[in-house]
């Protein structure tokens, strides 16, 4: 083990594994000698070795996640591709951020056929490398991965493209190429396959960009005309806003933090971080069942507008309570598909809404409508609580066949996301 050890210390790799081999004759479970010597065996490409001594390593320490790896890359190897699955799977049900195995998992995949499942890895895998800044370019990335890795890369994006494909095809049949060819221009740009084409600086989407659409800050209410019925029914829906309100319940933080400075870089207030709370009757595209019931003619006025609905992620409604002095830090949406609508219901002095460096100040019972995509604040500077209905609805300016279809892509985004362990949130 000395020998060994001041071998490694001088860089004699060779020696070093005479060494490591002499402690196994001696000892065949030593765990250190054998992870070595089979690395060496991997590294030089001497399969058979490596796949035994990973074996041996495996059996001594069967919870070593990098045993498990060395093990499924040399049974990849030696085109042993289910046990390769199942030992590097194995790893990760030990430790599910390491995307080296998760790389290595989703090569035995595809040599095994299943493509859909190497998909999902190889993109998970890439996804959470670059997250940790690894993979980025070559200084980043082993030498032994660079060639595999742009493959890996290429194979993503030529699957996710077929796959997304696949969901609008039946569209296209539907509806007919030309009204789809907003969509797939959309999909090429959510894909980096084209650089976005915007028409205003001030809009950046943060997930789904749609070409063609006319931009402003705020959209003219005679582009939804809607919104006359929706302010009809103000008096109701205040009415039933403040019983609910005086009861103090069904109200919850509109945003839930892991830590308290991550609500520091959206919320400030009086306390710290501010309070914006919501008394929800859509939340991802689920229906608050007793909330709804609370305020039923609230509810029923909520219905009979155009809602964006995309099952597991939209609508999006609540009375949206902003407390005294609390400030939502800039910040901008997801998509300009979707628009933002807002009904005040109470809004005392020195309260206001700032979106693409335009300044409005809500009144009571007189709905307005914006891009979130561009960047907005908001902020109530006053003692006393600022309540409107907040909620999403379509871009007016999307066609109906266009709404089925990004309906149908959000989903079939937000399925492949999940499967790669990116959860999908529209909020």
């Amino acid at each position: 083990m000395q020998a060994a050890q001041a071998a490694l210390a001088r860089g004699v790799m060779i020696e070093a594994e005479r060494a490591y081999a002499t402690v196994l004759d001696i000892e065949p479970a030593h765990a250190e000698a054998l992870a070595f010597v089979a690395a060496r065996a991997l590294a030089s490409g001497r399969a058979g070795d490596a796949l035994s001594l990973y074996a041996r390593l495996v059996a001594a320490q069967p919870g070593d996640v990098t045993a498990l790896t060395g093990l499924g890359q040399a049974q990849l190897i030696s085109g042993q591709f289910a046990e390769a699955s199942a030992s590097l799977s194995g790893a990760l049900a030990l430790a599910p951020d390491a995307f080296v195995a998760r790389f290595h998992l989703a090569q035995a995949l595809e040599r095994s056929g299943d493509a859909h499942g190497a998909l999902v890895h190889y993109f998970r895998a890439i996804s959470e490398a670059q997250g940790s800044g690894r993979w980025l370019n070559d200084a980043t990335t082993h030498p032994s991965l660079r060639a595999p890795l742009q493959r890996a890369m290429a194979y993503v994006d030529k699957g996710r493209l077929t796959l997304y494909d696949q969901v609008l095809e039946p569209l296209r049949q539907r509806f007919g190429q030309s009204e789809m060819a907003r969509v797939d221009q959309c999909l090429r740009i959510y894909l980096h396959m084209q650089p976005p084409p915007y028409q205003d600086a001030r809009q950046r989407p943060t997930f789904l960009y749609f070409p063609g659409l006319p931009t402003a800050a705020y959209l003219p209410k005679a582009a939804m005309r809607w919104l006359d019925r929706l302010e009809a029914s103000t008096s109701v829906i205040r009415e039933e806003m403040l019983r609910v309100l005086d009861e103090q319940r069904g109200f919850e933080p509109f945003l839930r933090f892991h830590k308290t400075e991550e609500a520091r870089n959206y919320l400030t207030g009086k306390d710290g971080t501010g309070h914006w709370n919501a008394y929800f009757f859509y939340r991802h595209g689920e229906r608050y069942v007793d909330n709804s019931e609370q305020c039923p003619r609230t509810f029923a006025a909520l219905e009979a507008a155009p809602l964006l609905r995309i099952r597991e992620h939209a609508p999006e409604i609540c009375f949206s309570l902003l407390t005294p002095g609390s400030h939502i830090l800039p910040h901008r949406g997801v998509t300009n598909t979707r628009t933002v609508v807002h009904l005040p219901l109470l809004v005392p002095a020195d309260c206001a809404l700032n979106v693409g460096g335009e300044l409005h100040a809500w009144r009571e019972g007189e709905a307005v409508a914006f891009d979130d995509t561009y960047e907005h604040e908001a902020w109530n500077r006053s003692e006393h609580n600022r309540v409107i209905v907040l909620m999403d609805a379509w871009n007016p300016h999307l066609t109906e066949a266009e709404r089925v279809a990004i309906g149908d892509l959000v989903i079939a985004i937000g399925e492949f996301g999940k499967a790669a362990g990116q959860e999908l949130n529209l909020a």
